[in-house]
């Protein structure tokens, strides 16, 4: 009886083949299972993030239409002093007024800005009209100038446009003659002769 007791014991229980196959499908079904709504979820928060910043971020106002084209000339350097200026031509069919045009100059000591707003002349456009705009600084006082704005008074702006104006002059250089003294010889003798031989270099 205990001998029939011990082979019981040590015989291994028969496992059948059906519940392993059927225990492998399961965890592949529980796999897919995860994996897709992993996928999903991770879609979906996608989807949400990119909805939300859409309505987080202002849509652009439309630029509106220049009015206005300012034509900048070359700056020109007379002496110490120099002059920047251009054109500004009224490309809208109303009439501009009060108008001045705003520069942005940058500072040679420190890299600092300066702004200037410097008037037209006549400040007044119609249609198609054009009118002249000059500043003249000291040249050492300023690096660079750039137009930032065309104004109507204090606080309104007006859309423009700006183009490459007149290059500036070529500058010319004043053409000096030198005269150089021939050197002095002794009594007309020749600094090599057979009497006299010296090593050329």
């Amino acid at each position: 009886m205990s001998d029939s007791l011990q082979e019981e014991l040590f015989v291994e229980p028969k496992s059948s083949t059906s519940l392993k196959l059927i225990a492998a499908l399961t965890a592949v079904v529980i796999t897919v299972l995860v994996l897709a709504g992993y996928a999903y979820l991770r879609r979906r928060h996608a989807e949400n993030t990119a909805s939300s910043l859409a309505a987080a971020r202002p849509t652009p106002e439309p630029r509106p239409s220049p009015k206005a084209l300012i034509v900048v000339d070359e700056a020109l350097l007379k002496g110490g002093t120099t002059t920047i200026g251009g054109t500004v031509k009224n490309i809208s069919s109303e009439p501009l007024g009060g108008l001045s045009v705003e520069v942005e100059l940058k500072r040679r000591k420190d890299g600092g800005a300066d702004v200037k707003l410097v008037a037209l002349e006549p400040q007044q456009l119609d249609p198609q009209q054009e009118s002249r705009y000059s500043l003249q600084l000291k040249a050492q006082d300023y690096s660079s100038a750039r137009v930032t704005a065309l104004r109507t008074g204090s606080d309104s702006t007006v859309a423009f446009t700006t183009a490459q104006g007149q290059k500036r002059p070529l500058e010319r250089l004043e053409s000096k003659t030198v005269v150089l003294g021939k050197p002095k010889s002794k009594g007309g003798e020749f600094l090599n002769t057979p009497d006299n031989p010296a090593r050329v270099p």
